[in-house]
């Protein structure tokens, strides 16, 4: 029979993989990022006419540190051009969801990147 002195290595082992295999699954799955775009219908393109999801924008995003990254995500439908919208991210999936927000839900830094006072 292993005395526990021996079994000590092997413990430490499963215990490293719980916590990579914990960290991994949080920021591939529940991890989520906010970003703020606002809607410039000239950067819109259609890219179906049988799906759902017809339309794309990519447009260059800011998170509430004003760190800027450029997004594409699909609609169903054109949004109203100027419209400030919130975009919820994940690592793997990307854009989950959005919704458009007012100018006074803005971050600061957001603000200050689109010189809104």
């Amino acid at each position: 029979m292993e005395s526990f002195k021996e079994k000590i290595p092997m413990i430490i082992a499963v215990i490293i993989v719980i916590a990579l295999m914990a960290g991994a699954f949080y920021f591939l799955v529940i991890h989520k990022n906010v970003y703020y775009v606002q809607i410039d219908n000239t950067k819109l393109e259609q890219v179906s006419n049988k799906d759902d999801m017809k339309y794309q924008y990519t447009l260059t995003a800011y998170n509430k540190n004003g760190k800027s990254k450029e997004i594409q995500f699909k609609t169903s439908r054109e949004l109203r051009e100027g419209a400030y919208i919130e975009l919820e991210t994940m690592s793997v999936r990307g854009v989950v969801s959005w919704k458009e927000v007012q100018v006074n839900e803005l971050p600061d830094k957001v603000k200050t990147e689109w010189n809104i006072q």
